[in-house]
């Protein structure tokens, strides 16, 4: 459904020194750079999957979205998405996408959401009987109940984001670019969220492109992370298997009831030590014995086992600037 083959978009900037000669100065003789920020990436993702868009800020990630959705036209390459291509932003192809940026709005600030529905109802000529049957669809996965009818300016960041996934997906699209949709909000409504987008997708077999800085989104709604550094690919496969390649092991957390020696944990793996609670990485291969020998050998509490943070591993990948196996 979305196909990337050598992917460029460049910017030329002006670029001048601080200070009023400066500013006088370039009126004439300006000095310009190339910006590269997405330069030859490439890949394909089919329809229904849910794939995190990852990297660090400036990485490219916003532009690569306002490409494949035809507010920008690359610099080089050709994008694809459901069988057109973005930049001509055919009506075909706009009534099959949508792009929400969580630091954007579409809603009117001193109407109520219910208005911003009935004009994109009318702009995308969505017929009445299928306007009504998606926002009973729509009110009922996001809890909207009064929020529709009430001033968007009176809304809390929570209930206007609610709103604005509601706007977006009146048309009822079938490729979804979400840019941080969760940004700002509380933890009880990113799980809100995130549930909702889960729940669109499996009814509507619908794509989605996520990025976001909060790791909690990608972990629970992206089995596929795709991470670009430098406007370039460095990873494209599976999340676990990023997250092994990285991290190879695990990490056993636990709380010790009687003193330990940092020697003798030490032989377990690379240890952090707080107070009385240890988390120690172990060998995946050495797990087994490694806890049967700590549970045997201390007294401890509260113990776990998990994969390291997804934080830990992408910072990790930054750092290297060198990618692990694509799969």
């Amino acid at each position: 459904m979305i196909r990337a083959t050598d992917l460029r978009k460049h910017f030329r900037v002006h670029k001048r020194p601080p200070g009023l000669a400066a500013a006088v100065r370039s009126l004439w003789h300006r000095k310009y750079e190339t910006v590269k920020a997405v330069d030859g990436i490439s890949f394909a993702i089919a329809r229904g999957e849910r794939v995190g868009f990852l990297g660090p800020n400036g990485a490219g990630k916003t532009t690569t979205l306002k490409t494949l959705s035809g507010l920008l036209h690359p610099t080089s390459g050709t994008v694809e998405v459901e069988g057109h291509t973005p930049f001509r932003r055919e009506g075909a192809f706009l009534r099959q996408i949508t792009l929400v940026m969580g630091q954007k709005q579409q809603l009117l600030w001193d109407l109520p959401p219910a208005d911003t529905f009935a004009m994109n109802r009318a702009l995308y000529d969505v017929p009445v009987a299928q306007f009504d049957a998606t926002m009973k669809e729509l009110t009922e996965l996001l809890d909207l109940g009064p929020l529709v009818t009430k001033p968007t300016r009176q809304l809390s960041l929570g209930e206007h984001m609610k709103c604005e996934l509601a706007c977006a997906l009146l048309h009822r699209p079938t490729t979804l670019f979400l840019d941080e949709p969760t940004i700002g909000l509380d933890v009880s409504m990113q799980l809100a969220i995130r549930e909702f987008i889960r729940d669109y997708n499996q009814r509507h077999e619908a794509t989605v492109i996520l990025t976001s800085h909060y790791m909690e989104d990608v972990v629970a709604l992206c089995p596929r992370v795709i991470v670009i550094d430098g406007g370039r690919l460095i990873h494209d496969g599976d999340l676990r298997g990023l997250i092994k390649t990285m991290h190879p092991g695990k990490l056993v957390s636990f709380t010790l009831t009687a003193p330990m020696a940092d020697d003798e944990l030490a032989r377990l793996g690379a240890i952090t030590r707080e107070g009385n609670r240890v988390v120690v990485q172990i060998a995946e291969a050495a797990l087994r014995e490694a806890v049967g020998h700590l549970l045997a050998s201390a007294s401890v509490t509260d113990l776990s086992i998990e994969d390291p943070p997804l934080e830990v591993v992408m910072r990790a990948l930054f750092k290297d600037g060198a990618a692990p196996a694509t799969t």
